[in-house]
């Protein structure tokens, strides 16, 4: 079997250095890009240590010459793509009448214009071949927004839009390029230490909280599989059903809730570096895992059940064979 190439974004810590260790575990050589070179080099060494080959290449994704020259360079030192995973993202924790403009207009160009270079840097190596698969990392929130965090929403509801059109696209041109979608839960990453925030209080995930290999484990599974998109945890399946059928009751629900729900109890310090502008792992090495480990769970039963579904379904058709057999042997 040939060895994979793959290409992760946002690789220096938590979700997309998770990302990396899973496909390097299964003997992929990874192509590793974010700002942060400390953390690119670190994730690098762990994925070395342990046997596996892989290439760190400091990279802002905001930048699209710098994403396309990336892309062309990976393919000079590991060989062609196969797989491209658009995993790099900032947020800002504020109130909207508190938003500044470049706020929004940088969070957009890391989290939805970053995975639209990405893609475009991947098709342009992958549609002459033939071949290749592009993972989105999503999120519950790109379907169902909610308050303080109105950049991130917008930039995922953003991909969301593009994934879909550009799906249509490689359906109509019968290309054999794959696209799929993982839309993630609340992870337990460190992006709550160093997301920029105007919160009175140190801002975190939105419980049921979940480890990043969770959130590993479905990209990599939708990478070898043909699924459309694939939810991850039982609270993105809710919040995506609740805003189809009851959005303004949800509405309602998270302005009563969703302000504390996103907050600790300790106060958040105003004069903490953050990485809106510049990564502040710059000297540090960051890991994968947030302070919320206690909270954190390391698997999800409904992601389970979303990847074996087939499974599930051939074993109720056959206890449905069985109990109508059983039946009729009664009767």
């Amino acid at each position: 079997m040939a060895v994979e190439t793959v290409v992760v974004t946002g690789a220096s810590a938590g979700l997309g250095r998770a990302i990396a260790h899973r496909f390097a575990e299964s003997g992929a050589q990874v192509a590793l890009l974010a700002r942060g070179e400390e953390g690119l080099h670190a994730t690098a060494a762990a994925i070395e240590a342990k046997g596996g080959r892989a290439f760190a290449l400091p990279t802002d994704v905001a930048d699209s010459h710098a994403v396309e020259n990336a892309a062309k360079t990976v393919e000079q030192r590991l060989g062609p793509i196969d797989i491209w995973v658009n995993n790099a993202m900032v947020s800002v924790f504020s109130p909207v009448k508190e938003m500044k403009p470049e706020e929004y207009k940088r969070t957009t160009e890391v989290t939805y214009l970053g995975a639209v270079y990405g893609t475009l840097a991947a098709l342009k190596t992958m549609l002459p071949r033939d071949r290749g698969t592009i993972v989105q990392v999503g999120s519950a929130l790109g379907y169902r927004s909610i308050p303080l965090q109105s950049a991130y929403c917008a930039a995922k509801h953003a991909l969301i839009g593009f994934t879909d059109s550009l799906r249509c696209e490689l359906l109509h041109d019968r290309s054999r390029v794959r696209l799929t979608m993982v839309q993630m839960p609340a992870l337990n990453t460190v992006q709550f230490n160093w997301v920029k925030s105007r919160l009175s209080h140190r801002a975190q995930p939105v419980p049921p909280i979940f480890q990043p290999e969770v959130g590993a484990r479905a990209v990599y599974w939708a990478a070898h599989h043909k699924r459309r998109e694939v939810f991850v945890g039982g609270s993105t399946v809710k919040a995506i059903v609740a805003n189809r059928f009851i959005p303004g009751l949800l509405d309602r629900y998270l302005a009563r809730t969703a302000y504390e729900s996103q907050q600790t109890s300790e106060p958040e310090d105003p004069s903490r570096p953050d990485n809106l502008w510049s990564p502040v792992d710059a000297r540090s090495d960051c890991g994968e895992h947030g302070r919320f480990d206690d909270k954190a769970q390391n698997g999800s039963l409904e992601l389970w059940a979303d990847l074996h579904r087939r499974q599930i379904g051939a074993g109720l058709a056959l206890a449905a064979v069985a109990a109508f057999a059983i039946g009729r042997m009664v009767r």
